[in-house]
């Protein structure tokens, strides 16, 4: 392939949450996907975990911005400005030319043409020469270490910040695939929407995320319980302090409906499956990957429910990533699968 496109490819996997960077199939960035901008001037003043650590403690001046929501770029501009400040914090790690770059970066399966653009557009405006986009399920099965080329089916389940793709590939190609808008994100707005109604207190976004993460689940009875994770934010009502225990049940009730929806799109998904592949799929189980997979007890729930094997990838939060590394790494073998 020569000399520029071995040391200048560079895999995105663009998440709501988070943004992960890979050089040479090296992750060289991780961070929340976030960017402060200056109201008055429009500079960027922070990305990624400074922009984190500012979200809801900015001043008027400081607009703190998720640009990617529901699994699209909600904000085009804020989209190229966090973009441009993360390949510069990767380039000072690295010291890897800032232009040109081969780039190939993971979209969601439901994405429109207009949301591809998007994507595309930003991926140039931050010097990227070609410019290549894979789908996020075939970037998980392919980091999961599925033969995507192989003559059977396979089901992919990658529960991301903002959407749940769900794919059954086959030869190299997407045969049935459903994306829907229910994930990461959603789980957030359930436990604070929850704890609001049942407990009077008013949490935020970051709060609800740290929820997620510490005692985030899905079963009312766990094995191993993780201990309950305490919070403190106001009385919705009176605005006093409030301390709170929040238990692994809280949060599973809190979001079981959101859980339903993802178990109805999965069965969706089997319904339209070719029989010859259901089978592969019932021998081979189903893969979970994304930082939803980390739900405890997400897996038995959608076994006992759907009655297939469901195996929780080794790195979930990082499977689509290291898949994009890979279909770059080998983008010759891998090109018919890109767009």
């Amino acid at each position: 392939m020569g000399f520029f496109s071995f040391n200048q490819n560079v895999a995105i996997d663009l998440g709501p949450a988070n943004t992960i960077i890979l050089y040479n199939d090296k992750i060289v960035l991780d961070a929340p996907s976030m960017v402060a901008i200056d109201n008055r001037t429009g500079n960027v003043k922070a990305v990624g975990h400074e922009a984190q650590a500012m979200y809801g403690r900015a001043p008027e001046n400081i607009r703190v911005v998720r640009p990617l929501r529901n699994g699209v770029i909600a904000d085009f501009n804020a989209a190229e400005q966090m973009l441009r400040g993360m390949m510069k914090m990767a380039i000072m790690r690295n010291s890897f030319f800032f232009t040109p770059l081969r780039i190939v970066v993971c979209i969601p399966s439901g994405s429109t043409e207009v949301e591809i653009r998007a994507v595309r557009d930003s991926s140039e405006q931050i010097g990227g020469r070609d410019v290549y986009m894979i789908y996020e399920p075939m970037a998980a099965a392919i980091g999961v270490g599925i033969d995507v080329e192989a003559p059977e089916g396979n089901m992919i389940v990658d529960i991301g910040g903002g959407t749940t793709e769900i794919a059954v590939i086959s030869l190299g190609g997407i045969v049935t695939n459903k994306s829907i808008r229910v994930a990461g994100d959603k789980f957030n707005e359930d436990i604070c929407e929850y704890m609001g109604r049942q407990y009077n207190i008013k949490l935020g976004e970051r709060t609800a995320e740290l929820i997620k993460i510490n005692v985030g689940a899905v079963l009312n009875e766990l094995e191993q319980p993780p201990e309950d994770y305490i919070v403190h934010a106001p009385n919705r009502i009176t605005s006093l302090p409030m301390e709170l225990s929040v238990t692994y049940q809280d949060v599973a009730y809190a979001i079981g409906k959101s859980i339903t929806q993802i178990e109805d799109s999965i069965l969706s998904a089997l319904d339209a499956t070719p029989p010859e592949l259901y089978a592969d799929i019932v021998r081979n189980g189903i893969y979970l990957t994304g930082g939803g997979a980390l739900l405890r007890g997400l897996d038995k729930r959608l076994m006992d429910k759907i009655g297939i094997v469901f195996h929780v990838a080794d790195n979930p939060l990082l499977a689509v990533a290291h898949g994009t590394g890979i279909a770059l790494k080998n983008v010759d073998k891998f090109s018919f699968l890109m767009r």
